[in-house]
C-alpha cells in the first residue's frame, strides 16, 4: 500500500505527514488492519526496539474533584461508585508503589483528583516524592497535579520529580463540549510551565469521546507541536454515573487504527497504552505492543487492569521484552535536544479513564460491554493487597 510505505519512509526519518495521511489511517479497512499495524511497527522498532517500559499508577486523592470533566469518574457530581478518600500519606504512597517497582515497574505515576495543588499539596507532594526516592533509588517519578501555579513545577523538580503529566485530551476545537471548569489553553500552559522548569514533559488524549476522525489527527498534531516526551493513550471507560456513561463505541480495529496514527504522526515519542485498554482491546491487546511502547502495569486511578502477571506474560508471549532499570527510554537524540535526561520519557492517565467512537469501515456500533468495567477496589486507599 502506497500509504503506508509513505509513512513508513517519514516515520523512519521523523518527517511529519500530512492531515490527510493521517486521516486516511483512520479510514483505512479491517481487511487491512495487519497491514497498517505492521508498518508502524517497523516505526517502533526503529526508535525502540522491542522495548516495553512498565509505569505504575499511586492515585494519591480519589473523587471529589471540583472540576467537571465528562469523562471522568471523580467528576464534580459524579455518581460513579469509586473509592473515595483524601490524601495517602508519604508512607502510605511510598508504601503503594514499591508494589509496582517490585512488579517491574520503573516510573510511578502520582496521581491526585482536582483543578490543581496548592503550595501544601505541593509540599505534601515532595515529601512523597522524597519518600519514594529513599526507597527506591535511581526510580522514575512522574506527577499529575492538574493545573500549576508559577513555581509549583520548579519546586517538584527540586524535590525529585521527573516528569509531569498534564494531557489535552482531545481537540481545541471540541475542548468546551467535554469541560468547562478550565480551558484547552490552560492545559497547553501548565504542559509548557512543567517543560520550563526541566520536568519532562507527559501530554496525551483520550479517543472516543464523540470527536472526529478530523478532531482526533487534530488533538495528535497539535501534541506533536507541543513536543512532549511521551503521549499517553487512553480509550474511554464510559462509568456508570458519568455524561458519557453510554459512549460504547471502540471496537479493537478502531483502537489500533488510532494507535498507528499516533505512531506515524509522534514516530520517536514514547506512546504509552493507559486507560482502557483491557475494556476495548481485549484479546487484542498484545498486537498493540507493535504500536506503543509503554503501558501501565495494573490497576488504574479508578478501575481494574487486568492482573501485572499477565501483563508480563503478555509481552513475553508477544515477543517483546520489559525494559530495564538501567535503559534510556528516548532515543539519543531525543535525550540530547533539551528534553530532559534521557530517562525522562512517560506520564500518568488523566484524572479518571478514557473515551470512544464509531468503528472505521463498518458503519455498526457494537454493543455495550458493561460487564468489563471493574471499580478498584484494591490498593491505594484500601487494606487491600494492590495489583502490581
Amino acid at each position: 500500500m502506497d500509504l503506508l510505505n509513505t509513512l513508513v519512509d517519514k516515520g523512519l526519518r521523523r518527517e511529519l505527514p500530512t492531515r490527510e495521511e493521517a486521516l486516511a489511517v483512520l479510514a483505512t479497512s479491517d481487511d487491512d488492519l495487519l497491514e497498517v499495524v505492521a508498518a508502524a511497527g517497523k516505526v517502533r522498532r526503529q526508535w525502540f526496539g522491542r522495548r516495553v517500559k512498565l509505569n505504575y499508577l499511586v492515585n494519591l486523592k480519589s473523587g471529589l474533584c471540583p472540576e467537571d470533566c465528562s469523562y471522568c469518574s471523580q467528576r464534580l457530581g459524579s455518581k460513579a461508585e469509586i473509592l473515595k478518600y483524601t490524601w495517602l500519606k508519604p508512607d502510605e504512597a511510598s508504601k503503594a508503589a514499591a508494589a509496582g517497582v517490585a512488579g517491574g515497574a520503573k516510573r510511578v505515576c502520582l496521581v491526585a483528583s482536582g483543578r490543581g495543588p496548592t503550595d501544601r499539596d505541593v509540599d505534601r507532594v515532595s515529601e512523597t516524592i522524597e519518600a519514594i526516592k529513599e526507597r527506591h533509588e535511581g526510580v522514575e517519578v512522574c506527577a499529575c497535579l492538574g493545573l500549576l501555579s508559577d513555581g509549583q513545577a520548579g519546586r517538584l523538580r527540586s524535590a525529585g520529580a521527573d516528569a509531569y503529566n498534564h494531557n489535552l485530551n482531545t481537540s481545541e476545537g471540541t475542548y468546551g463540549d467535554i469541560t468547562t471548569t478550565h480551558t484547552y489553553a490552560d492545559r497547553v500552559e501548565t504542559v509548557q510551565q512543567a517543560q520550563a522548569a526541566g520536568l519532562s514533559a507527559c501530554s496525551g488524549l483520550i479517543a472516543g469521546m464523540g470527536e472526529s476522525d478530523a478532531d482526533l489527527v487534530d488533538v495528535v498534531f497539535s501534541l506533536r507541536e507541543l513536543d512532549p516526551d511521551s503521549v499517553p493513550v487512553n480509550f474511554l471507560i464510559p462509568f456508570e454515573g458519568t455524561p458519557l456513561a453510554k459512549e460504547w463505541n471502540l471496537t479493537p480495529q478502531r483502537c489500533l487504527r488510532i494507535l498507528a496514527m499516533i505512531r506515524f504522526v509522534c514516530p520517536d515519542v514514547e506512546v504509552r497504552l493507559a486507560g482502557g485498554r483491557e475494556v476495548h482491546l481485549r484479546s487484542m491487546q498484545p498486537l498493540a505492543l507493535n504500536l506503543v511502547n509503554s503501558i501501565f502495569l495494573g490497576d488504574y486511578l479508578t478501575s481494574e487492569g487486568q492482573a501485572g502477571q499477565a501483563d508480563l506474560d503478555m509481552i513475553a508471549d508477544a515477543g517483546f521484552e520489559v525494559e530495564g532499570a538501567g535503559t534510556t527510554t528516548l532515543p539519543a537524540h531525543r535525550a540530547q535536544a533539551g528534553g530532559g535526561c534521557g530517562s525522562h520519557d512517560g506520564g500518568c492517565a488523566p484524572c479518571g479513564d478514557a473515551p470512544a467512537e464509531a468503528a472505521a469501515g463498518t458503519g455498526e456500533i457494537p454493543a455495550a460491554r458493561t460487564d468489563l468495567v471493574a471499580v478498584r477496589r484494591r490498593g491505594a486507599g484500601t487494606d487491600l493487597a494492590p495489583n502490581a
